[in-house]
């Protein structure tokens, strides 16, 4: 799992290439809600190897984010050969993080 928000993270180009199931994470490092979810997020990614998690530094004038329609941290969007096939904003349970690993990996 990754640690850090990237800043700047990949490119909405990048992502959309990217092959296999991926996550992309956006949030803050100094976000409460991100700092609650990051257990939740770790424990399930930890039970789905292989699946590219990326944490995205958001805000005001971000691209990638908004190219998302990013509104709230963190929102969490699964991706199955870059396209966007779930998503969880401010998940409150690790099921919130397996249901969309599930739409990604199965």
């Amino acid at each position: 799992m990754a640690d850090r928000y990237e800043d700047p993270g990949p490119s909405r180009d990048e992502v959309d290439g990217w092959d296999g199931a991926a996550v992309l994470e956006f949030g803050a490092d100094w976000c409460g809600y991100c700092q609650g979810a990051r257990p939740l997020v770790a424990e399930a990614l930890s039970e789905t190897p292989g699946v590219r998690h990326v944490k995205v530094a958001d805000g005001k004038g971000k691209p990638l984010g908004r190219s998302f329609a990013v509104k709230l941290w963190p929102t969490l969007i699964f991706l199955k050969d870059g396209k966007e096939v779930a998503r969880a904003v401010r998940p409150e349970s690790a099921d919130e993080v397996r249901r969309g690993l599930a739409a990604v990996s199965g």
